[in-house]
C-alpha cells in the first residue's frame, strides 16, 4: 500500500512540475523516449509550431516573432527550350518537358507532405509559361487539379516585357531570343510578387525538390528571421561552384537542416514581399539588362541582406552533370528523379 501511495504521489508531483514548466515557458524532454510532456509531442518528429515556436533538441525553444502568413510559389516554365545558354544535354538526357513536370510534381509532393502546416497559411502556386504546347499545359493543370491550395497557369506576356529589355548586353553582345523570353518571365514574376501577401518562392523549371523542402524553408525562415530580427533570402540549392573558393560563412540551425550564409545564387530563391518592395528596381534590373554574370544585381543585394542555403540541398538543379551551377553534392539524383514521376 505504501508503494502505491508513493507512486501516486510521484505522478501527482510530476503533473505539477509539468504544469509549472508550461507556465514559465520551459520544455521537458523524456530522454528515454523523446516524449515532450509540456507540449504533448514526439520529439523525434517535428515538434515546432508554425507561427509560435521553433523547438530543436537539444537547443530548446525559440519564440517566433516573425511568423509566416502566406507563401506564393511562382514557377517559370518554358519546355520548348532545352538549355538557355548551352547546347549540352542535361543529366538523364530527357526532353525538357520531363524536367518541368518533375519540378512541379516535386513542389506539389513537398506541399502535400505536410498539409497540416500549409492549411495554416495562405498558399498559392502560379505558373508563368512560355511556348509550352497544349499537351504539357494540360499536364500542368492535371497535376494542380483538386489540390487543397490555390493555383493558376498564366501565359507569359512577352510583348509587354520584351520591349523593356536592352537588346545589347553588358558584354556588348546581342541578347538572344531565349534570353529575352527568360528575362521577360522573370520580370512578370516580380510584378506578380508585388501583390503577394508575405513570402514568395521564385523557382525555375529544372529544380527537383526533396519531400521536406517547402516545409523546411518555412520553418527555417521563421526561426532564423525571428532570431536575427531581419528578413531573409533563402536559396534551396547547394551549388557546387560555391565550394570553389575559400569564403567565410555564418552557419545557422533551421528546422532539420544546417543553413549557411552565401553571397551568390541563380534565379531560384525565396524571400519576402518586404525585400522585393525594398529592392524592386535592383531585382527587376536583371530583366531589363543582361548582366555578367546574369544574377549580378541579386548578388549586390546579398551584400546588404542575408542570403542562406541549406546543407545538403533541398532542391537540386538538374542541368548538365559537369556544370558547376548544377547538381548539388551528396544527393541521390536517380532516387530524387524517380520519386517525382
Amino acid at each position: 500500500m505504501k508503494i502505491k501511495n508513493k507512486t501516486n504521489k510521484s505522478k501527482f508531483l510530476k503533473k505539477i512540475f509539468i504544469k509549472l514548466s508550461r507556465i514559465f515557458g520551459f520544455e521537458i524532454i523524456d530522454q528515454s523516449n523523446f516524449y515532450i510532456p509540456t507540449s504533448n509531442k514526439d520529439g523525434l518528429k517535428n515538434p515546432s509550431q508554425i507561427g509560435k515556436e521553433s523547438l530543436i533538441i537539444p537547443m530548446g525553444k525559440t519564440e517566433i516573432t516573425r511568423p509566416v502568413k502566406s507563401l506564393d510559389i511562382i514557377l517559370r516554365t518554358c519546355t520548348s527550350v532545352n538549355m538557355l545558354t548551352q547546347s549540352k544535354k542535361r543529366i538523364f538526357e530527357k526532353d525538357k518537358s520531363e524536367y518541368s513536370l518533375k519540378t512541379l510534381n516535386s513542389i506539389t509532393n513537398s506541399i502535400n507532405n505536410n498539409k497540416e502546416l500549409f492549411n495554416k497559411i495562405h498558399l498559392k502556386v502560379t505558373i508563368i509559361d512560355h511556348n509550352s504546347n497544349q499537351e504539357i499545359l494540360s499536364k500542368f493543370n492535371e497535376i494542380l487539379k483538386n489540390q487543397f491550395f490555390q493555383s493558376e497557369v498564366l501565359k507569359l506576356d512577352l510583348d509587354l516585357y520584351a520591349k523593356q529589355i536592352d537588346k545589347i548586353n553588358e558584354e556588348g553582345k546581342e541578347v538572344s531570343k531565349n534570353q529575352i523570353s527568360n528575362m521577360s518571365n522573370i520580370h512578370q514574376s516580380f510584378e506578380i510578387a508585388k501583390n503577394c501577401g508575405d513570402l514568395i518562392y521564385f523557382v525555375e523549371d529544372d529544380y527537383i525538390h526533396k519531400l521536406d523542402a517547402i516545409e523546411e524553408m518555412i520553418f527555417a525562415y521563421e526561426r532564423i528571421s525571428s532570431q536575427l530580427s531581419r528578413e531573409l533570402i533563402l536559396c534551396p540549392s547547394d551549388y557546387p561552384y560555391l565550394y570553389n573558393s575559400l569564403e567565410k560563412s555564418y552557419v545557422f540551425l533551421g528546422n532539420k537542416y544546417h543553413w549557411r550564409s552565401i553571397e551568390e545564387t541563380l534565379c531560384t530563391f525565396l524571400t519576402s514581399k518586404t525585400l522585393i518592395n525594398k529592392y524592386f528596381d535592383e531585382f527587376t534590373s536583371t530583366s531589363k539588362k543582361e548582366h555578367y554574370p546574369f544574377e549580378k544585381p541579386f548578388h549586390n543585394i546579398y551584400k546588404k541582406e542575408l542570403c542562406i542555403s541549406p546543407m545538403p540541398a533541398l532542391a537540386t538543379h538538374f542541368t548538365n552533370i559537369n556544370s558547376v551551377y548544377g547538381l548539388s553534392p551528396f544527393v541521390d539524383y536517380k532516387k530524387l528523379w524517380d520519386k517525382n514521376e
